[in-house]
């Protein structure tokens, strides 16, 4: 047993089940803030039931999420702690003001909404929203900051082995920290659209609920449009920042061998690590060069121009890469089907889109890991980008320990999130006053 392959593997484990869920609550928080402002201008108590209702499922994610993120953070010290003494001056900074300038703010006013909401205005409820969803983006925003420094560092000096930051704002913001947090913000509202979508339209194909459920498919479809159409912004602009600072994840992400002037986008294609070619492939011409420098003819580096030692982990980025790609246009057709539905007013009737949005509303969880899945491994071999490889960053730790460690949580989470989807349903119970299959993503049924 090798105790790095086992530290990387426990908090790859952790950051994947704690990533199902920031995303979540970011997104519902923002959606749920526009509820509680429609109630707070109109008074119509249907806002008042709506923002109710969706606030016992944020709750659920947003506790499980703080948990989680606390025992992730902790294996900095545990299992990485060469990597911690390496950039323990300029990484603890953005986690320090994660906690005061974002927790702090998020469950403050999160705890007002759950003790107080029956005590306050209607205008504080609305004031509380919004600071609960600033809170939760502002929070997104600086483990961003800590999680970008280390895949474009920037900002500081080599002293005695470590790296000391010399500019706290050239280091908050580095090159990718703004196109990475726009991205990763708009999947968050993707993400809490569709899940709301989801619930939605299965109440609707109930036939319960459906004072809540019409309203509720309307705005998470407007949200989940406006979100799913800017991405594709968002998205390219990310890229380019990807193709400047790190050529290598990008022809990775590309399956792209050689150096090429024109190079093609890869619509598909079997990587072939072994043989460095990329077999079966179809592409269009010239069109990365394009989205890249705007530039038909411009110059993309191959994965040839690095040592064998120093490129990613070709096959693993590429797919996971290419399946993101891939869910993303099923979103766009989906939202866009949706807004068709919607000005013809028939959005909330027409089974086959209810049906394909409620076993869609998990897909953007798969999505986030996916994007996540690629930046990270593509930034392999190293831990910080161009300074310190992975292989050196683990803690002088015996493997089995490792080993016992993964494997409790591995039992701890599994319980956790055996929780999370009772009380999910246990909510939409009450609310359905129906009993539940286990057939389905959160153990109901879209059909009657």
């Amino acid at each position: 047993m090798d105790a790095i392959f086992l530290s990387r593997l426990q908090f790859g484990f952790t950051a994947f089940f704690h990533f199902l869920f920031p995303p979540l609550t970011i997104g519902m928080a923002t959606i749920i803030t526009f509820i509680e402002f429609l109630y707070w201008r109109t008074g119509k108590e249907i806002y008042d039931k709506m923002a109710r209702f969706w606030f016992k499922l944020f709750m659920i994610t947003f506790a499980v999420g703080v948990a989680t993120g606390i025992t992730m953070e902790f294996q900095f010290g545990t299992n990485w702690s060469e990597y911690s003494k390496f950039v323990g001056d300029i990484f603890g900074a953005p986690l320090a003001a994660e906690g005061v300038f974002a927790f702090f703010l998020e469950s403050t006013f999160m705890g007002l909404l759950v003790f107080g909401r029956d005590k306050i205005s209607k205008t504080m409820r609305f004031f509380a929203s919004f600071c609960v969803a600033l809170g939760s983006t502002l929070s997104a925003f600086w483990i961003i900051v800590a999680n970008s420094w280390q895949q474009t560092p920037a900002a500081f000096k080599i002293e005695g082995g470590r790296a000391v930051l010399t500019d706290f704002f050239g280091a908050v913001f580095n090159p990718s920290t703004i196109p990475r947090y726009l991205h990763t913000v708009d999947a968050s509202y993707i993400t809490g659209a569709f899940f709301m979508m989801g619930i939605s339209a299965y109440f609707l194909l109930r036939n319960k609920n459906v004072e809540i459920a019409k309203p509720s498919l309307k705005i998470a479809l407007i949200f989940a449009l406006v979100a799913v159409l800017a991405q594709g912004l968002l998205g390219d602009i990310h890229a380019k920042q990807v193709a400047v600072t790190q050529p290598a994840k990008l022809a990775a992400f590309e399956g792209l061998w050689e150096t090429q002037t024109g190079a093609p986008l890869n619509l598909f294609g079997i990587p072939d690590p072994a043989n460095e070619t990329t077999n079966a492939k179809i592409g269009v011409p010239g069109l990365l060069s394009w989205l890249v420098y705007g530039d038909t003819k411009a110059e993309i580096k191959g994965l040839k121009e690095f040592a064998p030692e120093e490129r990613p982990p070709v096959k693993a980025t590429y797919w996971s890469y290419h399946a993101m790609l891939f869910f993303a246009g099923w979103f766009i057709l989906l939202v866009l089907w949706g807004a068709f539905l919607l000005m013809r007013g028939k959005l909330d009737t027409n089974k086959p889109f209810l049906t394909l949005a409620y076993y869609s509303m998990l897909l953007p969880l798969l999505v986030n890991e996916l994007g996540w899945f690629a930046a990270e491994i593509g930034r392999q071999p190293w831990i910080v980008y161009g300074l310190l490889k992975t292989q050196v960053a683990a803690s002088p730790l015996p493997a089995y320990q490792v080993l016992l460690t993964t494997i409790l949580f591995f039992v701890v989470y599994s319980g956790l999130g055996a929780v999370v989807v009772y009380l999910m349903r246990r909510e939409v119970k009450k609310a359905m006053g129906e009993e539940f299959s286990t057939s389905s993503p959160l153990g109901i049924s879209a059909g009657k």
